[in-house]
C-alpha cells in the first residue's frame, strides 16, 4: 500500500523541466534561477500543436472550388464558434474567438493523457491562471459595456445592502472555476493512476474512454460555458 501511495505521488507531483539561471549583469534580475515546470512546457507542446494545426490547415484558402481539407476546418470552426455563441449571445460574439481558443487549450489538455503525458491542468497554477484571465476578461466586458461608474454602481444592485456580497463574488468566481476545473482534472487523473496500478491493463481501458476523454472534454465545456455566463451577465 505505502509503495501504491509512493506510485501515485510521484504521478501527481508536478516536477520542474528544466531551470534557466538569468545573467548577473542584469539589474535585479541577475542571477535569479528560473525553474520551468512540466505543466508549462507541455502547454507549449499543445500551443505548438494547436499553431501547427492552424497553419496547415489554413493554408491555401479558396473561395471556389474549396477542397476537403478547407470544408471539414470551416465545419469545426463553425460549429466550435456556434457553440460558443449560442451560450454568450450575440452581443458578446467578440468574445467568441478568446473562448474557442480557450475551448481548445483545455480540451487537448485534458486528454493530453491518452498520450503519455501529464494533463496541465493537474497543475493549480495553470487553473489558477486560466481562471484570472477569465474574470479579468469578465470585468474589462462589464467596463466596457456600462463604463467605469457604470461598474461600480452594478456592485449596488439590486439594493445597496447586497453590494458587500457583489463584490466578494469578484473573488469567488475565479476560485470557483480554478477549483472545479483542478478538482475534476486531478480527480480523474487519481483514478486512472489506481487503475493502472491495481488492475490489468486492458481493463482501464472503458475508463480511459470516460475519464481521460469524455470527462476532459466535459471539463473544458464547463468551464467556457461559466465564463461565457459570467459574461453575458457582465454585459447586460
Amino acid at each position: 500500500m505505502e509503495e501504491l501511495a509512493s506510485e501515485l505521488l510521484k504521478e501527481l507531483n508536478c516536477d520542474t523541466a528544466f531551470s534557466i539561471k538569468l545573467p548577473a549583469g542584469l539589474p535585479l534580475i541577475g542571477g535569479v534561477q528560473l525553474d520551468i515546470a512540466e505543466s508549462v512546457v507541455i502547454t507549449w507542446v499543445v500551443m505548438a500543436v494547436i499553431l501547427i494545426l492552424s497553419i496547415i490547415l489554413t493554408s491555401n484558402l479558396k473561395v471556389h472550388n474549396v477542397s476537403r481539407r478547407q470544408l471539414v476546418t470551416e465545419t469545426i470552426v463553425t460549429k466550435l464558434e456556434g457553440i460558443v455563441t449560442g451560450m454568450i449571445g450575440e452581443e458578446g460574439k467578440r468574445y467568441v474567438p478568446y473562448l474557442v481558443s480557450v475551448l481548445l487549450y483545455l480540451g487537448i489538455s485534458n486528454i493530453i493523457g491518452l498520450f503519455g503525458m501529464k494533463p496541465p491542468t493537474k497543475d493549480l497554477n495553470v487553473t489558477a491562471a486560466l481562471a484570472l484571465m477569465s474574470i479579468v476578461l469578465v470585468e474589462a466586458a462589464g467596463i466596457r459595456k456600462k463604463g467605469v461608474g457604470g461598474w461600480i454602481k452594478s456592485f449596488t444592485e439590486p439594493i445597496a445592502i447586497v453590494t458587500p456580497i457583489n463584490i466578494l463574488e469578484v473573488f469567488i468566481k475565479p476560485l470557483s472555476l480554478c477549483m472545479r476545473l483542478f478538482g475534476n482534472v486531478l480527480g480523474a487523473f487519481v483514478i486512472m493512476e489506481l487503475l493502472k496500478l491495481l488492475v490489468p491493463v486492458a481493463l482501464p481501458v472503458p475508463f480511459s474512454f470516460y475519464f481521460d476523454i469524455f470527462d476532459g472534454l466535459i471539463q473544458a465545456y464547463v468551464f467556457v460555458f461559466l465564463t461565457s455566463m459570467y459574461i453575458k451577465e457582465a454585459i447586460e
